[in-house]
C-alpha cells in the first residue's frame, strides 16, 4: 500500500518544476531568440509571484510553530522552505546560464547588448543626453548613512546598493597613515531603477549592428553624475531586490465600504513581511552585511544569490528591433465558422450555439456581443461576472455604453483578484460613477465565475442570451492565453446563470442546478458522482474513460478519487499546465492515470472535463481547477456542452493536445519534466490546433 508521504506531488515543489518547464523554453534552440529571453521574463515573473503568494503561506506556518504537514502534502513546512530556497538558487543559476547562451546567439544576429564598460565613443554623447534628459529626473537616491531609519524598500522594485569610498581629507594628504586606509570613509546609497522608463535602452544603430543597454548599466555608466559633489575615490553598484508577502489584511472596521477595506489592504502590502532577498553574488562582502542587517533579513528569508541583473521580468518586454526572423510566426485570429462579425449575433446564437477557442479564434465576438447589447432598444438587463479586465478595456467601454442607452447594467467585480485589486478598484469607481449597478462579492468567498447574461424582449417575453468562459474577459490576455467561450441560448442554462446572479446578491439562500456546475456548494460533489459513475460503469464492463484538461490539480480529495477510478479500472488522461499533486502511473495506485503538461507560446488556460458515460458522454467546460480554493471557497461555473458540433469540436482540440510529442512533458514521480518521446507523426499541439481551425473554415 502507497504510504500518504508519497501518494502526492508537493504542492510547492510541482510548482517549481512547473516553472522549470518555462525555464526549458528559454533554453530550447528552436525556440524564436527574442521569444526565449521573453520566457525568461515569464519565469522570473512566476517566481515573483511564487514567493509572494506561496513561499509566504509556508513561512506563515513555519513561524506559527506549526509542522504544516497536513496542508502541505506531508512536508514540514521549514523543511520545505530550505528546499525551494535550494531549488530556486539552482534554476536562477541556470537561468543566467541560459541568459549567457542567448546573448552569444544574439551577438551573432548583429545585436549586442552591452554593458557600462563596454561603451564606444559613438554612443557616448547619446547616453549622457538620454542620462540628463530621461533617467536623471526620474531617479530616487536615499544616502543611507545620513538617515536614522533605513527605508522601506517598494516589493519587487529593483535597487542598485552603492559603496562609495571617499578620498582622504585634504588636511591628511601626505601624512604617513600608521594603517593603510584608515581615513577612507565609506558611504552607503540606495538607487531605485525608474520602472516609468523601458528596462532596455535602444541604442543608435551602427549599420547592421544594433545595440541595447539595459536601464540599470546606463545608470551605472552615468554614476559619478549622481555623486559628483563627493570626493570619492571608488564607487561600486550592485543590484538588489526584496518581495514581500501579498496576503491581504483586511481589517473589520464596519465603518469602511468593501472598496477601503480592499485599497488599505493594497497599500498595505508596501510594509507586509518581506520573504525573499535577491542579491548580486559579486556584491562586496562589508556591503551585503550592511544591507541585511540594517533590513533585518534573518533565517526564515529566502535569500539568493543571483546575477548582475534583477526584476528580470522585463524580459518580457524585451524590444523586437523590427527583427520579426527572431520571433514567433504569427497567428491571425480566425473568425468563427457561421458566427458573423457584420450581422447581428444574438440572431446568430438564437438559431445554434457557438464556441470561441481563443487565440485562436478572435475575441471580437465578446466585445461584439456586448457593444450589440449596449444600443439593441430590447436589450432591456445585462449581467456581467469581471475578475481582470485589460488596461484599457473595451468589455468595460462597452458596459458604460449599455448605462447609457438605458440598460440595466449590473457587474459583479472581484476586488481580491491577486495583483489586480488596484485596477479593479479603479475600474469599480469608473463604473459606479457611470451608472453600473456594482456587486462586491460574497463575505468569505472569491467570485471566480467568468459569465455574461443578456435579458432582451422578444414578441412581450425577455428572451436570454449569453455566454460562459473558461477565462477573463480581458482582450489583451485572449492574445496569449487559450480559452473556450460558449455563446448560447439555451434558456436552462441561461435560467440558472441568474440564478447565480441571483445568489451574489442573496447569498443566504442556495439554490439548486440541474444543468450547472457551481461551486461552493455542488462543484467537488457534482464530479465526484460523475467519475462514481465511471468507477460502476467500469465495474460493469461498460466504456468508462475520463479527460480533463485544467491549470493546476491539488485538492487531495480529488487526486484520491482519481486513484479510486484508476484501481476500477477507469482510463485517465489528464492535461494540466501548472501544478499536478497527483503522481500517475504507480502500480496499485494509479497505474490507468496518464498525465502530461504543454508548455508553449500560448499560456494553456482553458478547464475541460469529459466523461466517458457508457459512450454517451458528458462534457464541460468551467473557471475551476481542482484546487481546494475553487472547490470550496470561490464561486465557479461550470457549464455543461449539450451541441453536437461543439461536443466534437472540444474532443478534437482535447485529442490533438493529448497526442503532442514536441512540447508535451510527462508527469511522473521523478519530477524530471522529460519531454514526451514517440515514433508517432511529430504534433505540436498549439501549431496543430491553429491549422485545424483553418481547415475547419474552409
Amino acid at each position: 500500500m502507497v504510504t500518504h508521504h508519497n501518494r502526492y506531488i508537493n504542492r510547492e515543489i510541482s510548482w517549481l518544476n512547473f516553472n522549470a518547464r518555462v525555464l526549458q523554453e528559454a533554453a530550447d534552440p528552436k525556440v524564436p531568440l527574442i521569444e526565449r529571453l521573453r520566457f525568461l521574463g515569464i519565469f522570473s515573473n512566476n517566481l515573483d509571484e511564487f514567493f509572494k503568494v506561496r513561499y509566504a503561506t509556508v513561512k506563515r506556518i513555519a513561524l506559527s510553530g506549526k509542522t504544516g504537514k497536513s496542508v502541505l502534502g506531508g512536508a514540514n513546512a521549514t523543511d520545505l522552505m530550505e528546499d525551494i530556497t535550494q531549488i530556486v538558487i539552482d534554476q536562477q543559476a541556470e537561468s543566467l546560464k541560459i541568459l549567457k547562451a542567448i546573448e552569444k546567439k544574439l551577438e551573432k544576429e548583429n545585436i549586442f547588448i552591452i554593458h557600462e564598460n563596454e561603451v564606444e565613443e559613438k554612443h557616448v554623447e547619446f547616453i549622457n543626453n538620454f542620462f540628463l534628459e530621461k533617467v536623471s529626473p526620474a531617479l530616487a537616491v536615499i544616502m543611507l548613512n545620513e538617515i536614522a531609519e533605513f527605508p522601506t524598500l517598494k516589493d519587487n522594485a529593483a535597487y542598485l546598493a552603492v559603496k562609495m569610498v571617499l578620498k582622504p581629507e585634504e588636511h591628511l594628504k601626505g601624512i604617513k597613515r600608521i594603517i593603510e586606509g584608515a581615513e577612507k570613509k565609506v558611504h552607503y546609497a540606495m538607487v531605485e531603477i525608474p520602472r516609468s522608463l523601458d528596462r532596455f535602452v535602444v541604442l543608435p544603430s551602427d549599420g547592421d549592428k544594433r545595440y541595447i543597454m539595459i536601464l540599470d548599466d546606463l545608470i551605472r555608466y552615468c554614476m559619478g553624475k549622481i555623486f559628483d559633489i563627493f570626493n570619492y575615490e571608488s564607487l561600486a553598484a550592485h543590484m538588489i531586490k526584496i518581495t514581500r508577502d501579498a496576503e491581504l489584511d483586511i481589517d473589520n472596521d464596519l465603518s469602511k465600504s468593501f472598496i477601503e477595506k480592499i485599497s488599505s489592504s493594497v497599500k498595505g502590502r508596501r510594509i507586509s513581511e518581506p520573504v525573499r532577498f535577491v542579491y548580486d553574488k559579486e556584491i562586496e562582502k562589508d556591503t551585503l552585511a550592511f544591507l541585511k542587517q540594517k533590513m533585518g533579513i534573518d533565517e526564515t528569508d529566502s535569500v539568493i544569490p543571483g546575477g548582475r541583473y534583477h526584476n528580470r521580468r522585463d524580459y518580457m518586454k524585451f524590444p523586437s528591433l523590427g527583427r520579426n526572423d527572431l520571433l514567433y510566426e504569427k497567428f491571425p485570429p480566425l473568425p468563427i465558422k457561421g458566427l458573423s462579425l457584420e450581422e447581428s449575433i444574438f440572431e446568430s446564437i438564437a438559431r445554434k450555439d457557438f464556441l470561441q477557442y481563443t487565440p485562436y479564434h478572435t475575441f471580437s465576438y465578446v466585445i461584439k456581443f456586448l457593444r450589440e447589447a449596449a444600443i439593441d432598444p430590447h436589450v432591456k438587463t445585462i449581467k456581467i461576472t469581471v475578475y481582470r479586465l485589460a488596461k484599457n478595456s473595451q468589455v468595460a467601454s462597452a458596459l458604460i455604453n449599455a448605462v447609457k442607452n438605458g440598460k440595466d447594467v449590473t457587474v459583479q467585480i472581484e476586488l481580491q483578484a491577486r495583483f489586480d485589486e488596484q485596477a479593479n478598484i479603479e475600474y469599480a469607481e469608473q463604473l459606479q460613477a457611470e451608472g453600473v449597478k456594482l456587486i462586491f462579492g460574497i463575505q468569505g468567498l472569491k467570485v471566480h465565475s467568468k459569465v455574461c447574461l443578456v435579458e432582451r424582449e422578444e414578441a412581450g417575453e425577455l428572451k436570454k442570451y449569453g455566454f460562459i468562459s473558461t477565462g477573463n474577459f480581458n482582450e489583451a490576455t485572449a492574445k496569449v492565453y487559450t480559452d473556450y467561450t460558449l455563446f448560447t441560448s439555451h434558456d436552462p442554462i441561461l435560467k440558472e446563470i441568474k440564478k447565480v446572479f441571483t445568489f451574489f446578491e442573496i447569498n443566504y439562500k442556495v439554490y439548486k442546478y440541474k444543468h450547472l456546475i457551481v461551486s461552493p456548494h455542488y462543484t467537488k460533489t457534482s464530479f465526484i458522482k460523475l467519475i462514481d459513475q465511471e468507477i460502476a460503469n467500469s465495474k460493469a464492463g461498460k466504456e468508462a474513460w475520463i479527460k480533463i484538461k485544467m491549470n493546476s490539480f491539488t485538492s487531495y480529495k480529488m487526486v484520491d478519487k482519481l486513484y479510486e477510478a484508476s484501481r476500477a479500472g477507469v482510463k485517465i488522461q489528464l492535461i494540466v499546465r501548472g501544478v499536478c499533486c497527483l503522481i500517475p502511473g504507480v502500480p496499485g495506485m494509479s497505474e490507468n492515470i496518464e498525465a502530461i503538461s504543454v508548455v508553449d507560446r500560448f499560456l494553456e488556460h482553458p478547464r475541460l472535463f469529459i466523461f466517458a458515460n457508457a459512450g454517451n458522454s458528458k462534457m464541460y467546460i468551467s473557471s475551476a481547477d481542482w484546487m481546494t480554493r475553487n472547490l470550496d471557497y470561490r464561486v465557479e461555473v461550470g457549464c455543461p456542452i449539450y451541441d453536437t458540433e461543439i461536443k466534437k469540436e472540444l474532443m478534437d482540440t482535447f485529442e490533438i493536445c493529448w497526442n503532442d510529442n514536441v512540447k508535451a512533458r510527462t508527469f511522473s514521480e521523478k519530477q524530471d519534466n522529460a519531454y514526451r518521446k514517440n515514433n508517432k507523426p511529430k504534433v505540436r499541439s498549439q501549431f496543430a490546433t491553429y491549422q485545424y481551425y483553418l481547415k475547419k473554415n474552409k
